[in-house]
């Protein structure tokens, strides 16, 4: 029974790939506009955030999205094909889940947050203009 449940999981994933890329990339919300300073502030925190994902996963394509909407260059990395990835979330984070954002603390120190929404509302309040 486990081999079946295997395949047909498998089989949804492979037809629902191509949906979900195309939702990706068709279905993004439009940019915020900032003053090239402000982008500037906004790109030097991003340097300290990674977003561990799948590019296929609907609540990855979430948390995408309002990066987008937000104009956040953060740093993208597949744990699904590649596998330093996996291993830097697994020892990192304690467990391979996706989407999960890592955020480094100025003492060093990283957060590892998990859960679109939790994402999205991190993201929303440090990131959204006034």
């Amino acid at each position: 029974m486990k081999i079946v449940m295997r395949y047909f999981f498998k089989t949804v994933r492979l037809v629902l790939a191509p949906v979900m890329i195309a939702r990706d990339r068709f279905g993004r919300p439009e940019p915020i506009t900032r003053a090239p300073q402000a982008q500037a502030e906004v790109d030097r925190a991003c340097q300290t955030l990674t977003l561990y994902q799948f590019r296929t996963c609907p609540f990855c394509v979430k948390v995408r999205h309002e990066m987008h909407r937000l104009a956040l260059p953060i740093a993208l990395r597949d744990t699904q094909h590649d596998e330093a990835a996996r291993q830097a979330l697994k020892a990192g984070g304690g467990r391979v889940k996706v989407p999960c954002l890592a955020i480094e603390g100025d003492d060093g120190q990283t957060e590892w947050m998990y859960e679109s929404d939790a994402i999205k509302g991190y993201l929303q309040k440090r990131f959204e203009p006034a």
